[in-house]
């Protein structure tokens, strides 16, 4: 099933656009209105910006506060830019808190105010849980909480907290246990659902309760949150202020999207692009952006030509060299990319640090050395047998191991310098990682040519 669903939306895609196409618009708003919000906000996704207006246009208003939460940041500005106040003020009606604080926190400062005096007419308790959320960074868990807890106290038996609950008339959506607290509001534990219906209801919650469930702090980084709930398998977790009062709650759903952008970000980041850049967007404006990583890697080509044109009198002599230069730049560069990945890999999963540093670069080199020399020799005989010159072929031999072993150091070494340097090893690494084999690459294969064959 799996397999099917992309070319399932694909078909999807192309039979709105041609309904678009046709000027049929009820059929497109019956396909639309038939959809999940997040199915929508792919389609509009997916879409160029005429054909997207005239989508977004067909969305009915109850679902366009949910739809455009489940966009991306950028495409979900251009469409708020069309928006007026008072439309954007109706879509935020019934967001959920959490949700809410990070949607304002997107829109510009007069439409802020606008939807928070909205707020303020309908519920001033739900103000001002919006307003204490937008002061936690988007990235932790303050910025991810919801504050919709359910507290209970451990001297209380099951039977009050299950009349209690009916009293209220229900739980919010998502809650798998109740929070357990003193009358600090100190968190204690957890008061499952499964456990508060199998046991006794005469028994106290603190006989029954789990003590071993560890809140999270809300300074918590979001990649570490979402760490803890693959490590414990966890469905919502309590978050406490630094004196450990509780705060509000993380649910599941709220760390899958935080998996999804960190795993997007990290792909687009090796390319040096935005994980929220719209498709769609203007061609000057996508232009732009690429123009400043284009410009970086341009300044790191030149290094490496300048490199090559140190020995411009060699490659003269021997025109060979200029022949097996790729060969050289190539392996180089697939070995660092590959050590580069793990590594940053591991610092985002918390697995590499200042402790096993040394010990992940010893094991790299030792990697990268027993390849050069696995290759060297692979790459030496087969340039004697086409070149029928055995000098040339130890000269790309000793090359090939020298490249490899700096590559593996560079893998290592420069994501854990940029973390130091408190820049993203994702966006910065790859980069620098091949302008360092490049230059060394080059380097040693024609400082040796000119020693030996000049």
């Amino acid at each position: 099933m799996a397999v099917e669903y992309p070319e399932y939306r694909l078909t999807r895609l192309q039979a709105l656009r041609d309904a678009l196409h046709s000027g049929r618009l009820r059929p497109v708003q019956r396909m639309i209105n038939a959809l999940h919000p997040a199915e929508i906000a792919s389609l509009l996704e997916s879409l160029p910006a005429d054909e997207r207006a005239a989508v977004w246009e067909l969305v009915i208003p109850d679902e366009e506060g949910d739809v455009l939460l489940e966009l991306n940041d950028e495409v979900r500005a251009s469409l708020l830019r069309g928006m007026d106040e008072n439309e954007i003020v109706a879509a935020t009606d019934g967001m959920a808190v959490d949700d809410l604080a990070d949607f304002i926190g997107d829109l510009p400062e007069a439409v802020t105010q606008q939807v928070l005096r909205s707020m303020d007419q309908q519920d001033r308790d739900r103000l001002s849980d919006v307003i204490h959320l937008m002061a936690y960074p988007d990235d932790s868990a303050g910025g991810l909480m919801n504050t919709d807890t359910v507290t209970v106290r451990p001297d209380v038996t099951l039977e009050v907290v299950m009349r209690y609950i009916r009293q209220r008339g229900g739980l919010p959506d998502k809650t798998d246990a109740l929070f357990v607290v003193n009358r600090k509001d100190e968190f204690l534990g957890c008061l499952h659902l499964i456990r508060l219906l199998a046991e006794d209801v005469h028994k106290s919650v603190a006989e029954v309760m789990d003590t071993d469930s560890r809140p999270i702090t809300a300074a918590t980084a979001a990649s570490e949150v979402a760490k803890r709930f693959e490590d414990r398998d966890l469905l919502s977790a309590a978050v406490v202020d630094p004196e450990g009062r509780l705060l509000g709650r993380i649910t599941v759903d709220d760390v899958v999207d935080v998996i999804r952008e960190i795993g997007e970000h990290s792909l687009m980041s090796m390319a040096g692009l935005d994980e929220d850049e719209d498709m769609f967007a203007p061609v000057a404006a996508s232009a732009r952006r690429r123009a400043v990583w284009l410009g970086v890697n341009l300044a790191t080509a030149f290094l490496a030509a300048w490199v090559v044109g140190l020995f411009e009198a060699t490659l003269e002599k021997v025109v060979v060299l200029a022949v097996l230069l790729p060969v050289v730049a190539s392996m180089g560069g697939i070995a660092g990319s590959q050590t580069l990945t793990l590594i940053i890999r591991g610092l985002a999963l918390g697995q590499v640090g200042r402790s096993n540093a040394r010990l992940l670069l010893m094991k790299e080199v030792l990697v990268g050395l027993l390849n050069g020399l696995m290759w060297a020799s692979v790459v030496a005989i087969a340039t004697y047998l086409w070149f029928r010159d055995w000098q040339v072929a130890v000269v790309i031999g000793i090359a090939m191991i020298v490249n490899l072993f700096v590559a593996a150091l560079a893998g290592v070494g420069v994501p854990l310098l940029l973390q130091r340097l408190r820049v993203d090893p994702a966006l910065a690494g790859g980069v620098v990682l091949t302008t360092v084999t490049d230059v060394i690459g080059f380097l040693v294969f024609l400082g040796l040519g000119t020693l030996i064959l000049t």
